[in-house]
């Protein structure tokens, strides 16, 4: 149902430059709540986007480009985001996350990529992999491993593989000391790593918490029960507004 003056939307919004997006959300029939949103609006980059869902899971989020830093095409300037969402207009997209948890039972969630990173930055990080209740590797030596959503594939995975996928998950081998190529798995795999020797951190997307691994310690990544939606996924990911920003303009 299209928002009015009499029901707006009620939004969260999460990012930076937060003033230039309160003035911006004045002309509309949306109104900032951030107890009880409707609609999370992060306004900045891909991190603002993620930040959001950290502190609103589940919630639906409409991500914006900080104009400050991002150039928009004259398709998608964010007034017209701001309108299509008010109007309900905004295609919808549904994007999976993943879990990883510990054997003590601590646990991460992530819409990007999780990743085992070395915590000594001189110092490699050894550790094992199986996927299911196969032993795909024996022993990986590297800067550590990534596993990473179709939607976070963009990220960190790319810059390792300088590839993308659109279906199941990704695992990259960061910086090994023997080559190993990175591999897509079914959604439904699970996929275990054990550290043989550490000491190794265990993060999730952006996010400043860190779970503290060393030897012995096992960690298994999973697809997660809870989705979440993104509404104009289309228009924040337009390649003829990425080229601006890649360009510098």
């Amino acid at each position: 149902m299209p928002a009015t003056p009499a029901q707006p939307i009620r939004a969260a919004i999460r990012g930076r430059h937060l003033d230039d997006l309160r003035a911006l959300l004045r002309g509309f029939p949306i109104v900032v709540d951030n107890e009880h949103p409707d609609v999370v609006i992060s306004h900045g980059g891909d991190g603002s986007l993620l930040g959001a869902e950290r502190d609103y899971p589940g919630v639906p989020k409409c991500p914006l480009r900080d104009r400050r830093m991002n150039p928009k095409c004259p398709e998608h300037p964010n007034e017209r985001v701001l309108e299509l969402l008010t109007r309900g207009e905004l295609r919808e997209d549904r994007i999976g996350k993943l879990v990883a948890r510990t054997g003590d039972g601590r646990e991460l969630v992530g819409l990007n990529d999780l990743f085992i990173s070395k915590s000594i930055v001189s110092s490699a990080v050894r550790y094992r992999l199986w996927l299911d209740d196969e032993l795909y590797k024996g022993q990986i030596v590297g800067d550590g491993l990534v596993v990473a959503t179709p939607f976070g594939s963009t990220g960190y995975f790319r810059n390792i593989t300088h590839s993308l996928f659109r279906v199941g998950i990704g695992l990259a081998f960061n910086n090994c000391s023997d080559p190993v190529d990175h591999i897509i798995v079914r959604n439904d795999t699970v996929i275990r790593a054990e550290v043989i020797r550490g000491p190794a951190v265990l993060v999730a997307d952006n996010d400043p918490a860190r779970l503290d691994l060393d030897e012995g310690d096992v960690v298994t990544f999973s697809r997660c029960e809870q989705q979440t939606v993104i509404l104009g996924l289309d228009i924040f990911r337009c390649r003829e507004c990425y080229g601006l920003r890649e360009n510098g303009v």
